[in-house]
């Protein structure tokens, strides 16, 4: 598995890179993403404010099992793949140097197969899972491993759901296909509650997952209209209808937690009214629900910078990515924004931003939408720059 190094490809922040940027009173909130690569080994870096800027503060090497060692009673054959998606996100386990992490949907690929892009899943009976990691004089090893399962205990999959509205899922060589799983999740993110429940969030729906301690789905919360049948825990339409026009691979990614609301953070713009639109929007869109009922209160545009001054090795504005957020209380909350080459901090400030919960933008009829013009009319979240990431070795940027 690999955490990549903050500004080199920085698919994440990992929460002790976090941790170390956040004030000491909200570091218990620290939480970050990464992406799986699939890769044997690599590395978890800490980050550090130095002088108004984000630094590289060290290293920590986090061995990768086999997926059939990782999961043996579910894995038979892991096709020599290890576990490489470990670090989708994490959040401080409550002892000093441990962390909550979560794997993401297992290992997948997106070949050209008879000239169509297809969603490969080569090892379908992975079970995505939440794993306690210790961090020890500059080694992690992982402690516990916690599957997620359905309300009666069956390992769920990180299979596409829903067709229409998620990717067909295929088998290892893109021909044979696989069926769809309402149970399955591309997890993305976690945090720990009030209550000592997990709450995690999905990609696929997109939606927001609540979890008990031994890792029985206790509710899924989806989007007004999804109509997903078949699901072995409670799905509960709570969440806008208009989030279900998100991009494929782009729902939620980042979620943080100050007291009792959680921060629910959109990676990329919703492709509304179309994928054009989105591909090109540099507005995305950031929750704020209630921990206690899973409803959101609150709706929020957050605005990106512009991709190709961000970052100029930028393809199109849909290289911008919102990829891990930290809820620092008082209505505020620190925003990592990245492409695959660079990544920054900020702090946004939800106080004063126009709550959009309710109001037309939440309805696809309305033209221009919220991701087609931001109106003068509707206050985005407030924004600070924390800084840059700091990069070691090739690929950094001056």
């Amino acid at each position: 598995m690999r955490f990549i190094p903050v500004a080199v490809a920085a698919s994440a922040v990992a929460a002790l890179a976090l941790a170390a940027v956040v004030p000491a009173s909200a570091a218990t909130s620290a939480t970050a993403s990464a992406t799986a690569s699939g890769t044997a080994s690599g590395t978890a870096s800490g980050v550090a404010a130095h002088a108004g800027k984000a630094r590289v503060t060290g290293d920590v090497t986090l061995p990768a099992p086999a997926l059939a060692d990782f999961e043996p009673k579910l894995i038979k054959d892991d096709h020599g793949i290890k576990l490489g998606g470990v670090g989708s996100g994490l959040y401080p386990a409550g002892r000093a140097g441990e962390y909550w992490m979560v794997t993401d949907r297992g290992p997948n690929g997106l070949p050209e197969i008879d000239g169509e892009a297809r969603r490969t899943f080569p090892v379908p009976e992975f079970t995505p899972a939440i794993v306690r990691v210790a961090v020890r004089n500059g080694k992690a090893a992982i402690k516990q491993t916690i599957t997620l399962k359905t309300s009666d205990g069956k390992p769920i999959t990180g299979l596409s759901n829903q067709a229409d509205h998620d990717e067909k899922p295929y088998g290892w060589d893109g021909r044979k296909t696989l069926r769809f799983n309402p149970n399955g999740l591309d997890t993305e993110d976690i945090v720990v509650g009030p209550t000592g429940d997990f709450w995690l969030v999905d990609e696929y729906s997109p939606s927001l997952v609540r979890v008990r301690p031994d890792g029985r789905v206790l509710a899924r919360y989806v989007p007004e209209g999804l109509e997903l049948e078949g699901a072995g825990y409670p799905v509960r339409e709570t969440l806008p209808r208009i989030f279900l026009s998100r991009q494929q691979n782009r729902g939620f990614e980042g979620l943080g937690i100050s007291g009792d609301t959680l921060y629910v953070a959109l990676q990329s713009p919703l492709a509304n009214p179309d994928l054009a639109t989105g591909t090109s929007s540099k507005v995305t869109r950031i929750l704020t629900v209630d921990v206690r009922t899973g409803k959101p209160t609150g709706e929020y545009a957050y605005s990106f910078e512009d991709a190709f001054a961000f970052d100029p090795k930028s393809k199109s504005q849909n290289d911008m990515k919102i990829s891990s957020v930290v809820g620092l209380g008082n209505g505020r909350i620190l925003v990592e924004e990245r492409t695959d080459n660079v990544a920054r901090l900020y702090t946004a400030d939800l106080r004063g931003a126009t709550n959009l919960l309710g109001t037309k933008y939440d309805l696809p009829s309305t033209d221009p939408s919220l991701e087609s013009v931001l109106r003068s009319t509707v206050k985005p979240l407030h924004l600070s720059r924390r800084g840059r990431m700091g990069c070691r070795g090739a690929g950094c940027l001056p």
